[in-house]
């Protein structure tokens, strides 16, 4: 079960914050191609020294915490890191911007 450590704190960001979408209505993050650019802006310079610091033996991952299946020496793991927790801070910026919105209002 060790080996799904990683997958399973991606899994609970997600579930902690999709639900945020629909509660909240945040249109944003509907503007999928808005969204992954977001994404890919926060995510392409962590790629990039990611993949530095584990060729060069700076970084590896514990690979008893790790599904084991590898892009460019990454886990899968750490290629959804780049997306589910870029997603998971624009989803909770945006509620908490709604939320504040929603009590301005009253």
């Amino acid at each position: 079960m060790r080996h799904l450590a990683y997958a399973a704190v991606l899994i609970a960001c997600l579930a902690a914050t999709v639900p945020l979408v629909p509660v909240f209505y945040l249109t944003r993050m509907r503007r999928v191609r808005v969204l992954l650019a977001a994404i890919c802006c926060a995510a392409a310079p962590f790629v990039i020294w990611d993949l530095w610091a584990t060729h060069s033996g700076q970084w590896d991952f514990d690979g008893g915490q790790v599904l084991g299946a590898r892009l460019l020496g990454l886990p899968l793991e750490e290629w959804a890191f780049f997306v589910v927790i870029p997603f998971a801070a624009i989803a909770s910026y945006e509620a908490v911007g709604s939320l504040l919105q929603r009590r301005r209002g009253r």
